[in-house]
């Protein structure tokens, strides 16, 4: 069965889908540490301010190796946790997302990934629309804008990274935008997604309802 969760950022879509693999014993797939990943590396090389981005990811691309190691990104062999969370990935991640070339590229992997798993959950901001359009179960996990500024500004402070909460809450309001406004793979809500609010809601309160769904839904292949 695959799992596929949607929604914007700060929705606790990773903290979600982590705690459901565990409770399932599915391979967690966060695809948007996938973009994070690529978006790293056009910082390592420097190149973030470049005026042919398409041609700087293209060469990336053909030059990196991505794979999963107990849910983490790994990169050319590293693994990457908080690099990838850094507000200047948070500041520069869109332009990733928004590459024609690295989102043909990566959905495809995310695609091959998925298949060549019984059983996964993927999670990311298209996942139920054009990663995995035929998943079992998708999900759109969403929350207010402040609610998710919230969430990610705790995030950072855990880290000792210091930032203002207005700036949080602007990159992610700017980030919203940037993800459904773009022309390849917009976030939207799939029509027969099932849309979670978990403003004000505990993990468990998710994970919860997310499992029951599950559960229902192996009833309904088994008697198919």
């Amino acid at each position: 069965m695959i799992i596929a969760i949607d929604g914007p950022a700060g929705a606790g879509k990773s903290t979600v889908a982590r705690e459901l693999s565990k409770r399932l014993n599915y391979k967690y797939l966060d695809t948007g540490a996938m973009y994070r990943a690529i978006t790293f590396e056009l910082i390592n090389r420097k190149l973030e301010d470049s005026e042919d981005l398409e041609k700087v990811f293209k060469e990336i691309i053909d030059s990196i190796e991505l794979d999963f190691v107990d849910g983490d990104i790994v990169l050319n062999g590293r693994i990457l946790t908080k690099e990838i969370r850094e507000p200047i990935i948070d500041k520069h991640v869109s332009k990733a997302a928004s590459s024609k070339v690295v989102r043909s590229f990566l959905s495809s992997e995310q695609r091959k990934l998925a298949i060549n798993s019984p059983n996964t959950i993927l999670e990311g901001r298209d996942t139920t629309t054009v990663v995995c359009p035929d998943a079992q179960v998708k999900i759109f996990l969403t929350a207010s804008l402040d609610e998710r500024a919230r969430r990610r500004y705790k995030e950072l402070l855990k880290k000792d990274i210091k930032i203002d909460f207005e700036e949080v809450k602007r990159q992610i309001e700017k980030r919203d935008k940037s993800d459904t406004t773009r022309e390849i793979g917009p976030l939207k809500v799939a029509e027969d997604a099932v849309v979670i609010d978990s403003t004000e809601k505990d993990v468990e309160w998710v994970v919860d309802k997310i499992f029951s769904l599950v559960r229902n839904k192996r009833k309904q292949l088994e008697y198919n």
